[in-house]
């Protein structure tokens, strides 16, 4: 959620800035601001504007010079989106530019004390807040400025702070929400992801939380909030910024659908073992004895990433025989949860910043729990906190919809569950049939992404659609919950997902002609039961889109996949969903990319 970029060097800030928050864009947000100035200037110069980053960019005048500055896209928490309730935020002197990601939890209380003491506010957001500790604070350095106002925030904060009477520098800190460096030629840069900063540089450093930094064109430095230095070491982001254009596409969506056979094949790449029929997965940090020592498995993850932990689930207890569930990390973390020792808790994130996720990591890791992350961004908070874990290298996701991550994050249960199952109990024989499975799946990916007409013309004629129900059993129940997730997100027709199991206690009240369903019917030994499903459904007249590994007669429609051994089939069984809900939000003249109300990583709660 929100956007950060900063830069300060010898080039003009201004095209710097607004190039990064076009980047950015795909996090969601509804203003956009700027503000610059230079060694020479007197003062802080800004724009803001609420609406999209060319709506910021139409409002910055020619004459807007600057070597030093911070750009912000928000998302709205505190204050309707507006000009005034933009980032930046300045105090009434002119002096003080902060920009925020996050929530201060004690805002009001904060406000309160600053009104009665005559401070009067310009907009309705918790992070100007913010602005006016820094500038009525006395201490000497901007550094120890933020540093006091910090001591009074409670909440989460990715903040970049600069002073008309420190223009040589940028402060920036982190509490839960990402800040990361990027380290140039006598210039420097920040941001809030990086793909604000490939584009200049690929040697960043990520803050952790409680961490700060002063930026200046030559050098930077990292302290934590109580002063003590520490000592931050560069690393090489692997994506280039090539990884973060469309590449030919029309949407990021489209893109990222269209790449999954190539990002399937980067996490099974290197970690398949033929002479053991198990697979290598070295961060985990988990050796045989303690992984036979677990007697249960835990999957915490929000929304597309706790989909994919329920798949992961069925994936582990079918091979390794422990068990294994998923609940969503957002109500994990607040029903006072009983962490056992023998439980293996797994945290999902597609970028690792997730809060709800990261914060119930933090309250396992006070228990003593054992976590494992898997997410898609190395360095991110989840992989740091977590005891060990499984990247999933699904590449840059910049549509806020997730395909080709939550596709991999699947992939990579699977390999989770055959490396535990080859220790326990899965013999030889399943584990190459898992193997040979696996590597099929990229070309049966391909195969589908080869149906794209056929589905496209499907979702015209379900675009009218004012509601879809989706169901499926046991395997396909998580597919049917991750469709209709799908749909909502990027065409806005209310969804719902249902065990095909569940339809006569209770939804087979809404079947009509009107009410399309969606069902995933695997040939599986459930396949008879489905079609059971299917029956009750067209005896009440109701429309079917079947998605199988043959033609259902009761079906008005199929999409057929490639058959992959049972365990695997879901991870394609979502692929042809992914573009019916494209295709679909497309017809309807939807924003794809950027679906309303949404943002890419949610860091706030």
């Amino acid at each position: 959620m929100c956007g950060i970029v900063g830069y300060i060097g010898k080039r003009d800030v201004a095209p710097l800035l607004l190039e990064g928050l076009q980047r950015l864009e795909y996090r969601g947000y509804d203003s956009a601001g700027i503000v610059v100035t230079s060694p020479k200037a007197s003062g802080l110069k800004m724009v803001k504007a609420k609406g999209r980053v060319r709506d910021l960019e139409a409002r910055v005048p020619k004459r807007f010079a600057g070597t030093t500055g911070i750009a912000h896209t928000r998302w709205a928490t505190h204050g309707a989106p507006s000009d005034v309730n933009a980032h930046p935020h300045l105090d009434p002197e002119n002096k003080v530019a902060v920009v925020h990601n996050g929530i201060v939890d004690n805002a009001a209380e904060l406000r309160a004390k600053l009104e009665a003491d005559g401070v009067v506010f310009a907009s309705e957001t918790d992070t100007e807040v913010i602005t006016h500790l820094i500038a009525r604070s006395q201490a000497d350095s901007l550094e120890e400025k933020v540093r006091e106002a910090l001591k009074h925030i409670e909440g989460t904060y990715g903040i970049a702070v600069m002073h008309a009477d420190f223009n040589d520098r940028i402060v920036v800190a982190r509490n839960g929400s990402p800040v990361v460096l990027g380290i140039g030629e006598k210039e420097m840069f920040v941001a809030s992801d990086v793909a604000a900063l490939v584009a200049h540089t690929r040697q960043v450093v990520t803050l952790d939380d409680g961490e700060m930094a002063t930026l200046k064109a030559d050098d930077f430095r990292t302290y934590t909030t109580s002063g003590a230095s520490t000592n931050a070491t560069p690393e090489t982001v692997e994506w280039e910024a090539a990884s973060y254009d469309m590449g030919g596409h029309d949407t990021y969506m489209h893109k990222e659908i269209s790449e999954q056979p190539d990002a399937v094949d980067r996490v099974l790449r290197g970690r398949i073992d033929d002479r053991f029929s198990t697979v290598h997965l070295g961060g985990l940090n988990l050796d045989a004895r303690e992984a036979r020592s677990i007697r249960r498995i835990k999957i915490l993850g929000c929304g597309t990433s706790y989909h994919a932990g329920l798949i992961g689930a069925s994936l582990i207890e079918g091979m390794a025989r422990i068990p294994a569930d998923a609940e969503p990390a957002s109500e994990f973390r607040y029903r006072n949860p009983v962490v056992d020792p023998d439980t293996l808790y797994i945290a999902v994130s597609q970028s690792g910043e997730t809060y709800d996720v990261l914060a119930a990591v933090q309250e396992l890791k006070r228990k003593g729990a054992r976590v494992l992350g898997v997410v898609n961004v190395v360095g991110s908070a989840i992989a740091r906190e977590a005891d060990g874990g499984v990247y999933v290298h699904a590449g840059p996701e910049v549509c806020v919809v997730s395909t080709k991550c939550f596709t991999n994050t699947v992939v990579a249960f699977a390999l989770l569950a055959l490396h535990l199952g080859r220790i326990r109990d899965l013999s030889v024989t399943d584990g190459k049939r898992i193997i040979e499975g696996l590597r099929k799946l990229p070309g049966q990916i391909e195969e589908i992404l080869k149906t794209e007409d056929e589905i496209k013309k499907l979702a015209k004629e379900y675009a009218g659609a004012q509601s879809m129900m989706f169901i499926g059993r046991v395997r396909g129940y998580p597919v049917a919950l991750e469709a209709s997730l799908k749909l909502k997100e990027i065409s806005y027709i209310h969804a719902e997902a249902y065990p095909a199991s569940e339809l006569k206690h209770g939804p087979l009240a809404l079947i009509e002609p009107a009410l399309p369903t969606v069902a995933i019917v695997p040939d599986d030994d459930l396949l008879e039961k489905n079609r059971a499903a299917l029956e009750e459904i067209k005896a009440r007249s109701g429309r079917i889109l079947a998605v199988a590994h043959q033609v259902q007669e009761k079906a008005d429609h199929t999409i057929v996949v490639p058959k992959n051994e049972d365990e695997l089939d879901p991870i394609l069984m979502g692929i042809p969903l992914q573009l019916l809900a494209y295709h679909t939000a497309l017809a309807m003249g939807r924003d794809i990319d950027k679906p309303r109300n949404l943002a890419k990583s949610v860091t706030v709660e």
